[in-house]
């Protein structure tokens, strides 16, 4: 039973993180900023990433 819980917990964390990797990439193409999360949840500063665009 605690298996299933990390699966769940896994597999939430990947679909997390592949969310966030399309809404980034999105918000990139239209030359918009990306939301704060979505950078934090891809392990990017928020603050580097301005630098870096």
């Amino acid at each position: 039973m605690i298996a299933q819980k990390k699966n769940r917990g896994a597999f939430g964390r990947a679909f997390a993180v592949v969310s966030a990797a399309i809404a980034v990439s999105a918000a990139v193409e239209n030359h918009r900023r990306p939301k704060s999360g979505d950078l934090n949840t891809l392990g990017i500063d928020p603050k580097a990433f301005d630098q870096l665009v």
